[in-house]
């Protein structure tokens, strides 16, 4: 049965709030994944160009004793390089983890809105901590 234009305003309003939340959050985990996870390129990169003389040329006392030139060349090339690996490694963390935590179902359907007695999605699939379930190994990626 459908809502009321007053009702159906403030259902859409609440769903895009918390869509919008389920998505802050869900960013908000993926930033922290892809810093911890690509921190080591971005410590080789950083010190490479903070001692190249072409680019920062700190007077910090290992970029006088310890890289030269070269040797912050080799830092920067390296970094950029561990960093294709090291950005498969975080997005697969990621998505494991939003499979495991069933992040993606937190997302409500505008029909919820709508039409009156239409479930909330979480609520179908066993509860907002569906953790306590047992885990289905044989679940594909793309389900």
């Amino acid at each position: 049965e459908p809502r009321s234009a007053w009702c159906c305003l403030a259902w859409t309003l609440l769903i895009v709030t918390m869509n919008s939340l389920v998505f802050v959050m869900n960013l908000l985990l993926m930033f922290v994944i892809f810093t911890i996870v690509l921190l080591p390129t971005i410590v080789v990169v950083y010190f490479g160009f903070q001692c190249h003389s072409q680019v920062l040329h700190s007077a910090a006392r290992y970029c006088k004793s310890i890289l030269d030139d070269n040797s912050s060349s080799a830092l920067i090339i390296l970094g950029f390089i561990i960093m294709s690996p090291l950005i498969v490694v975080a997005m697969a963390i990621y998505c494991s983890l939003a499979r495991r935590l069933h992040l993606f179902m937190c997302f409500q359907p505008y029909s919820r809105a709508v039409y009156k007695g239409v479930k909330w999605r979480w609520y179908e699939e066993g509860g907002l901590c569906s953790c306590a379930k047992g885990w289905n190994t044989q679940v594909k990626a793309w389900v």
